[in-house]
Protein backbone atom coordinates (compact mmCIF):
# COMPACT_ATOMS: atom_id res chain seq x y z
CA UNK A 1 0.00 0.00 0.00
CA UNK A 2 2.72 2.80 1.13
CA UNK A 3 4.76 1.90 -2.22
CA UNK A 4 1.85 2.15 -4.45
CA UNK A 5 1.23 5.99 -2.55
CA UNK A 6 5.08 6.44 -2.88
CA UNK A 7 4.64 5.48 -6.31
CA UNK A 8 1.88 8.04 -7.23
CA UNK A 9 3.73 10.84 -5.00
CA UNK A 10 6.90 10.32 -7.67
CA UNK A 11 4.67 10.64 -10.59
CA UNK A 12 2.55 13.81 -9.29
CA UNK A 13 6.43 15.40 -8.56
CA UNK A 14 7.32 14.13 -11.97
CA UNK A 15 4.61 15.38 -13.65
CA UNK A 16 4.93 18.68 -11.83
CA UNK A 17 8.49 18.91 -12.83
CA UNK A 18 7.50 18.42 -16.18
CA UNK A 19 4.47 20.62 -16.34
CA UNK A 20 7.25 23.77 -14.62
CA UNK A 21 9.50 23.14 -17.44
CA UNK A 22 7.02 23.41 -19.94
CA UNK A 23 5.77 26.17 -18.57
CA UNK A 24 9.27 27.75 -18.22
CA UNK A 25 10.13 27.22 -21.69
CA UNK A 26 6.71 28.72 -23.29
CA UNK A 27 7.16 31.42 -20.69
CA UNK A 28 10.69 31.98 -22.71
CA UNK A 29 8.92 31.41 -25.74
CA UNK A 30 6.60 34.11 -25.59
CA UNK A 31 9.32 36.60 -23.74
CA UNK A 32 11.64 36.36 -26.71
CA UNK A 33 8.58 36.89 -29.06
CA UNK A 34 7.94 40.18 -26.75
CA UNK A 35 11.64 41.14 -27.22
CA UNK A 36 11.45 40.61 -30.91
CA UNK A 37 8.81 42.60 -30.86
CA UNK A 38 9.57 45.19 -28.75
CA UNK A 39 12.98 45.36 -30.44
CA UNK A 40 13.46 48.49 -32.65
CA UNK A 41 13.04 47.83 -36.67
CA UNK A 42 16.55 47.56 -38.30
CA UNK A 43 16.41 48.19 -42.06
CA UNK A 44 18.67 46.02 -44.24
CA UNK A 45 19.32 46.21 -48.12
CA UNK A 46 19.41 43.95 -50.59
CA UNK A 47 19.30 44.42 -53.98
CA UNK A 48 19.10 42.24 -57.62
CA UNK A 49 21.37 40.45 -59.32
CA UNK A 50 19.71 41.44 -62.87
CA UNK A 51 20.82 45.11 -62.41
CA UNK A 52 24.40 43.36 -63.64
CA UNK A 53 22.98 40.95 -65.98
CA UNK A 54 25.63 41.38 -68.25
CA UNK A 55 28.38 40.04 -65.49
CA UNK A 56 29.18 36.79 -64.21
CA UNK A 57 27.61 35.91 -60.74
CA UNK A 58 30.13 35.78 -59.44
CA UNK A 59 31.24 39.77 -60.54
CA UNK A 60 27.83 40.53 -59.58
CA UNK A 61 28.15 39.39 -56.22
CA UNK A 62 31.49 40.97 -55.83
CA UNK A 63 29.72 44.53 -57.28
CA UNK A 64 26.85 43.69 -54.55
CA UNK A 65 28.73 43.48 -51.59
CA UNK A 66 31.21 46.39 -52.80
CA UNK A 67 28.36 48.60 -52.63
CA UNK A 68 27.85 47.37 -48.88
CA UNK A 69 24.40 45.69 -49.73
CA UNK A 70 23.73 42.80 -47.31
CA UNK A 71 21.81 40.57 -49.45
CA UNK A 72 21.01 39.45 -52.65
CA UNK A 73 17.91 38.77 -54.80
CA UNK A 74 19.39 36.18 -57.88
CA UNK A 75 17.32 36.98 -60.91
CA UNK A 76 16.21 33.88 -64.10
CA UNK A 77 15.83 34.87 -67.13
CA UNK A 78 13.87 37.92 -67.32
CA UNK A 79 15.67 39.92 -70.08
CA UNK A 80 18.14 37.30 -70.28
CA UNK A 81 19.30 37.41 -67.14
CA UNK A 82 21.61 34.46 -66.84
CA UNK A 83 22.46 34.30 -63.31
CA UNK A 84 19.82 31.79 -61.47
CA UNK A 85 20.20 29.14 -64.34
CA UNK A 86 24.30 29.13 -64.04
CA UNK A 87 24.28 28.54 -60.42
CA UNK A 88 21.56 25.77 -61.17
CA UNK A 89 23.75 24.17 -63.51
CA UNK A 90 27.07 25.22 -62.73
CA UNK A 91 27.59 25.83 -58.96
CA UNK A 92 24.74 23.88 -57.42
CA UNK A 93 23.53 25.06 -53.58
CA UNK A 94 26.88 24.06 -52.40
CA UNK A 95 28.56 26.53 -54.14
CA UNK A 96 26.30 29.34 -54.28
CA UNK A 97 26.52 29.41 -50.49
CA UNK A 98 29.96 29.14 -50.90
CA UNK A 99 30.33 32.02 -53.40
CA UNK A 100 28.23 34.20 -50.99
CA UNK A 101 30.27 33.46 -48.18
CA UNK A 102 33.44 34.22 -49.95
CA UNK A 103 31.12 37.51 -50.69
CA UNK A 104 29.98 38.08 -47.59
CA UNK A 105 26.69 38.27 -48.93
CA UNK A 106 23.03 36.79 -47.31
CA UNK A 107 20.92 35.22 -49.73
CA UNK A 108 17.37 36.86 -49.82
CA UNK A 109 15.75 35.62 -52.91
CA UNK A 110 15.28 33.97 -55.94
CA UNK A 111 13.49 35.72 -58.85
CA UNK A 112 11.23 32.67 -60.80
CA UNK A 113 9.37 34.90 -63.25
CA UNK A 114 11.02 32.91 -66.25
CA UNK A 115 11.22 29.44 -65.24
CA UNK A 116 9.22 29.23 -62.53
CA UNK A 117 9.35 28.27 -58.80
CA UNK A 118 9.35 24.66 -58.72
CA UNK A 119 12.43 24.88 -61.26
CA UNK A 120 14.47 25.76 -58.66
CA UNK A 121 12.75 25.22 -55.28
CA UNK A 122 15.66 22.29 -54.36
CA UNK A 123 18.00 24.38 -55.20
CA UNK A 124 16.94 27.74 -53.14
CA UNK A 125 16.10 24.72 -50.06
CA UNK A 126 19.36 23.72 -50.31
CA UNK A 127 21.33 26.42 -49.68
CA UNK A 128 23.51 26.45 -46.53
CA UNK A 129 21.68 28.14 -43.44
CA UNK A 130 24.15 30.19 -42.79
CA UNK A 131 24.09 32.55 -45.60
CA UNK A 132 20.43 32.68 -45.95
CA UNK A 133 19.53 36.09 -45.11
CA UNK A 134 16.33 37.30 -42.65
CA UNK A 135 13.20 36.58 -44.27
CA UNK A 136 14.09 33.28 -45.80
CA UNK A 137 14.63 31.83 -48.99
CA UNK A 138 11.78 33.77 -50.73
CA UNK A 139 11.07 32.73 -54.44
CA UNK A 140 9.46 36.01 -56.09
CA UNK A 141 6.36 35.76 -59.13
CA UNK A 142 3.99 37.28 -61.05
CA UNK A 143 -0.10 36.50 -60.07
CA UNK A 144 -2.52 35.80 -62.62
CA UNK A 145 -4.46 38.02 -65.87
CA UNK A 146 -7.01 40.60 -63.90
CA UNK A 147 -10.42 40.76 -63.74
CA UNK A 148 -13.78 42.51 -63.17
CA UNK A 149 -14.10 43.92 -59.84
CA UNK A 150 -17.54 41.23 -59.40
CA UNK A 151 -15.61 38.50 -60.14
CA UNK A 152 -12.20 39.87 -58.14
CA UNK A 153 -12.60 37.29 -54.43
CA UNK A 154 -13.62 34.23 -56.79
CA UNK A 155 -10.57 35.04 -58.91
CA UNK A 156 -8.63 35.13 -55.93
CA UNK A 157 -9.56 32.40 -54.12
CA UNK A 158 -9.24 29.82 -57.13
CA UNK A 159 -5.72 31.77 -57.95
CA UNK A 160 -4.29 31.32 -54.49
CA UNK A 161 -6.15 27.45 -54.31
CA UNK A 162 -3.86 27.32 -57.45
CA UNK A 163 -0.75 27.60 -55.89
CA UNK A 164 -1.40 24.72 -53.11
CA UNK A 165 1.22 22.49 -54.47
CA UNK A 166 3.59 25.32 -54.90
CA UNK A 167 2.93 26.31 -51.42
CA UNK A 168 3.53 22.70 -50.29
CA UNK A 169 7.02 22.40 -52.33
CA UNK A 170 7.97 25.69 -50.59
CA UNK A 171 6.84 23.90 -47.25
CA UNK A 172 9.02 20.94 -48.20
CA UNK A 173 12.12 23.02 -49.06
CA UNK A 174 11.45 25.47 -45.83
CA UNK A 175 11.16 28.54 -48.59
CA UNK A 176 8.35 30.86 -49.25
CA UNK A 177 6.42 32.16 -51.80
CA UNK A 178 6.30 36.29 -52.80
CA UNK A 179 3.50 36.80 -55.51
CA UNK A 180 4.17 40.35 -56.80
CA UNK A 181 2.04 43.11 -58.09
CA UNK A 182 1.98 44.16 -61.69
CA UNK A 183 -0.13 46.11 -64.24
CA UNK A 184 -3.04 44.76 -65.57
CA UNK A 185 -2.68 41.78 -62.89
CA UNK A 186 -5.02 39.92 -60.81
CA UNK A 187 -2.92 41.41 -57.96
CA UNK A 188 -2.45 44.94 -58.64
CA UNK A 189 -5.92 47.20 -57.25
CA UNK A 190 -6.52 47.92 -53.17
CA UNK A 191 -9.32 45.49 -52.93
CA UNK A 192 -6.88 42.96 -54.69
CA UNK A 193 -4.29 43.35 -51.57
CA UNK A 194 -7.60 43.11 -49.09
CA UNK A 195 -8.58 39.78 -51.06
CA UNK A 196 -5.10 38.04 -50.91
CA UNK A 197 -4.60 38.77 -47.43
CA UNK A 198 -8.25 37.98 -46.17
CA UNK A 199 -7.92 34.53 -48.20
CA UNK A 200 -4.25 33.47 -47.51
CA UNK A 201 -3.94 30.74 -44.81
CA UNK A 202 -0.94 29.91 -45.20
CA UNK A 203 2.35 31.27 -43.73
CA UNK A 204 4.46 30.16 -46.82
CA UNK A 205 3.01 32.58 -48.90
CA UNK A 206 3.16 36.15 -49.31
CA UNK A 207 3.42 39.10 -50.97
CA UNK A 208 6.07 41.19 -53.14
CA UNK A 209 5.22 44.64 -53.03
CA UNK A 210 6.39 46.74 -55.93
CA UNK A 211 5.82 50.32 -55.28
CA UNK A 212 6.26 51.39 -58.96
CA UNK A 213 3.26 49.42 -60.40
CA UNK A 214 1.19 50.53 -57.31
CA UNK A 215 1.98 54.21 -58.22
CA UNK A 216 0.66 53.46 -61.82
CA UNK A 217 -2.57 52.38 -60.43
CA UNK A 218 -2.68 55.45 -58.23
CA UNK A 219 -2.92 53.06 -54.70
CA UNK A 220 -1.51 54.57 -51.66
CA UNK A 221 2.06 52.94 -50.97
CA UNK A 222 1.85 53.17 -46.90
CA UNK A 223 -2.25 51.74 -47.21
CA UNK A 224 -0.91 48.91 -49.13
CA UNK A 225 1.99 47.87 -46.83
CA UNK A 226 -0.45 48.68 -43.12
CA UNK A 227 -2.75 45.53 -45.46
CA UNK A 228 0.01 43.54 -46.08
CA UNK A 229 1.64 43.31 -42.71
CA UNK A 230 2.97 40.11 -42.28
CA UNK A 231 2.39 38.66 -45.38
CA UNK A 232 4.99 40.92 -46.88
CA UNK A 233 7.59 39.29 -47.48
CA UNK A 234 9.72 41.33 -50.00
CA UNK A 235 9.90 45.33 -50.93
CA UNK A 236 10.85 46.48 -54.10
CA UNK A 237 12.48 50.04 -53.02
CA UNK A 238 11.26 51.48 -56.63
CA UNK A 239 9.42 54.32 -58.00
CA UNK A 240 7.30 55.12 -61.19
CA UNK A 241 9.95 57.10 -63.40
CA UNK A 242 12.57 56.59 -66.28
CA UNK A 243 15.65 54.99 -65.71
CA UNK A 244 17.33 55.35 -62.41
CA UNK A 245 14.89 57.69 -61.44
CA UNK A 246 13.07 54.30 -60.70
CA UNK A 247 15.84 54.02 -57.89
CA UNK A 248 15.85 55.42 -54.77
CA UNK A 249 16.22 59.41 -54.60
CA UNK A 250 16.78 59.48 -58.41
CA UNK A 251 13.16 60.11 -58.68
CA UNK A 252 10.72 62.69 -56.89
CA UNK A 253 9.22 59.99 -54.81
CA UNK A 254 10.07 60.70 -50.97
CA UNK A 255 10.71 57.18 -49.19
CA UNK A 256 10.32 58.14 -45.50
CA UNK A 257 6.93 57.23 -45.71
CA UNK A 258 7.15 54.05 -47.07
CA UNK A 259 9.77 52.76 -44.73
CA UNK A 260 8.12 54.32 -41.82
CA UNK A 261 5.05 52.09 -42.78
CA UNK A 262 7.73 49.29 -43.27
CA UNK A 263 8.86 49.31 -39.73
CA UNK A 264 5.31 50.02 -38.31
CA UNK A 265 3.94 46.78 -40.17
CA UNK A 266 7.62 45.00 -38.73
CA UNK A 267 8.93 44.07 -42.19
CA UNK A 268 11.15 41.05 -41.51
CA UNK A 269 12.95 40.91 -44.98
CA UNK A 270 15.52 43.05 -46.69
CA UNK A 271 14.55 46.45 -48.82
CA UNK A 272 15.44 45.78 -52.11
CA UNK A 273 16.34 48.94 -54.27
CA UNK A 274 15.32 48.12 -57.87
CA UNK A 275 14.98 49.53 -61.29
CA UNK A 276 14.33 48.03 -65.19
CA UNK A 277 17.49 49.21 -67.27
CA UNK A 278 20.78 48.01 -69.19
CA UNK A 279 22.81 50.16 -67.66
CA UNK A 280 26.83 49.79 -67.91
CA UNK A 281 28.36 48.30 -64.91
CA UNK A 282 29.91 51.12 -63.07
CA UNK A 283 26.84 54.03 -64.17
CA UNK A 284 24.35 51.30 -62.65
CA UNK A 285 26.88 50.75 -59.03
CA UNK A 286 27.32 54.64 -59.09
CA UNK A 287 23.27 55.19 -59.37
CA UNK A 288 22.88 51.91 -56.78
CA UNK A 289 25.25 53.67 -54.52
CA UNK A 290 22.98 57.02 -54.46
CA UNK A 291 20.08 54.85 -53.46
CA UNK A 292 21.65 53.31 -50.64
CA UNK A 293 22.88 56.53 -49.37
CA UNK A 294 19.58 57.87 -49.67
CA UNK A 295 17.85 54.84 -48.04
CA UNK A 296 20.37 55.42 -45.65
CA UNK A 297 19.68 58.98 -44.90
CA UNK A 298 15.85 58.71 -44.83
CA UNK A 299 16.27 55.64 -42.36
CA UNK A 300 18.58 58.39 -39.70
CA UNK A 301 16.37 61.12 -40.00
CA UNK A 302 13.50 58.80 -39.06
CA UNK A 303 15.43 58.32 -36.03
CA UNK A 304 16.36 61.37 -35.31
CA UNK A 305 19.92 61.45 -36.14
CA UNK A 306 21.67 64.00 -38.08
Amino acid sequence: MSENKNERSDGVARRGFLGAVIRTAAAGVVARSLRAAEAPWRMGLSTSSIHFLHLPIEQACERIAKLGFEAIDVWSAHAGCPHLDDVAKRLGPDGLSELLVRSKLKLFAFSVYRGGYPRYAELLGKVDDQVVGRGGRVAVRGSTKPCKPDELTARMRAFLESLKPQVELAARHDSYLAIENHGRALLDSLDSFKAFVEINQSPRLGIALAPFHLQAAKAPVEQVIAICGQQLFFFYAWQRAGRTGQLPGHGPTDFAPWLAALEKARYRGYVNPFMHGDLEPDVMAAALAKARDYLVQCRRKAQGQP
